[in-house]
């Protein structure tokens, strides 16, 4: 039977990215080592053009129907003025509440092609291979009460509310200490629990599970000290599970050292593994439409894809080596740019990728 995957392109960027992506599935497809079936949807602005809203309901019963999503990116400055509940980034946070995608997996790593792409120093950085675990339908983007009111005074008060249940933070906690057992065995659970009652639960959850763990060596480490410690001396980390806010701004951070938030993909999976992929960059209206995006953080999203959903390791492990190679060919589009290489387009990127395959 065949595996139904939903194409989400998105807004901006995600439009022309997204195609190359699917290149690469339509290379499986069409060798017969793959039995997919690939729908699209409207999502985001997108989705607010074509029926008034940015998850609109046929999108949304698609994603239910399917075994995976590819995900571009959304938003763009046309959106602005909209109602807050009518903006493109609430069908995305629609969609993983709706699909209960509460693991957020963002690898940061650095191709050694691209070592003096990066923000730090290669010998910082070199070698470097994190994997960032995001609670990612818990916390404070999706807490109540929120919203914006006015005092007796009159003077406008905007709230939002941290909450975590202790299931969301074993759920959360177990996917991370499962997956550093398949890695080097070793998890940092980031938290603020000197400030946050939210975190002296959320480490007392973590460290409670740790004993089903022995293998794995579990610290913790609060939040702006995980932020200075990427930084400052980023090959300390293997594994970091956090919540869902800290794990957004923690994993853009990681992304700057790897040389461009261009290259990393992310995965988004529920309790039995069906998953949405998307590159964790957004969707660049300053460069939308100009065939400069780099692509390829949305094709290594399909390798997880491959890896996490469709239990096809194999084939994920190909791309992986074919970005490899491209790389090593020297071919760079503008965010990736170093002296000596050759800059390529979109397409270009993508359609080299196709050939290593």
């Amino acid at each position: 039977m065949s595996l139904k995957i939903a194409v989400m392109p998105g807004d901006g960027i995600g439009i022309e990215i997204v195609a190359e992506a699917v290149k690469v599935l339509n290379h499986y497809k069409d060798s017969g080592r793959l039995d997919i079936e690939l729908e699209e949807a409207p999502v985001g602005g997108a989705g607010y053009d074509a029926a008034g809203k940015p998850l609109p309901d046929e999108t949304l019963a698609l994603a239910r129907a399917s075994d995976s999503i590819l995900f571009g990116a959304i938003g763009g400055p046309q959106y602005d003025g909209l109602a807050r509940e009518l903006r493109p980034e609430r069908g995305l946070l629609a969609l993983r509440s709706e699909l209960e995608l509460f693991a957020n997996l963002r690898p940061a790593i650095l191709y050694p092609q691209l070592a003096e792409a990066s923000s730090l120093k290669p010998e910082v950085v070199s070698g470097l291979d994190i994997m960032i675990v995001r609670e990612l339908t818990g916390g404070i983007y999706f807490g109540e009460p929120r919203g914006i009111k006015t005092d007796d005074s009159g003077e406008r008060i905007g709230f939002n509310t941290l909450v975590y249940k202790e299931s969301e933070i074993d759920r959360i906690s177990r996917v991370a200490f499962d997956i550093a057992m398949k890695r080097g065995k070793r998890l940092c659970s980031v938290d603020k629990a000197n400030v946050l009652e939210v975190s002296e639960l959320w480490r007392e959850v973590v460290t409670k599970n740790s004993a089903e763990y022995p293998d794995v060596e579990l610290s913790h480490m609060y939040v702006d000290n995980a932020a200075m410690q990427l930084v400052k001396w980023p090959k300390q980390f293997d594994v970091m599970v956090t919540k869902n806010m800290f794990g957004d701004i923690l994993s853009d951070a990681a992304a700057m050292l790897t040389g461009s938030i261009g290259m990393l993909p992310s995965a988004s999976l529920d309790a039995n593994s069906k998953g949405m992929y998307e590159p964790i960059h957004g969707s660049a209206p300053d460069i939308a439409g100009k065939g400069v995006a780099n692509p390829l953080a949305t094709i290594l999203s399909v390798a997880m894809m491959l890896r996490y959903s469709l239990d096809r390791a194999d084939l994920a492990d190909e791309i992986d080596a074919a970005v490899g190679k491209v790389l090593d060919t020297g071919l760079r589009t503008a965010d990736i740019m170093a002296a000596g290489c050759k800059e390529v387009g979109t397409v270009e990127m993508g359609e080299a990728v196709l050939a290593q395959l």
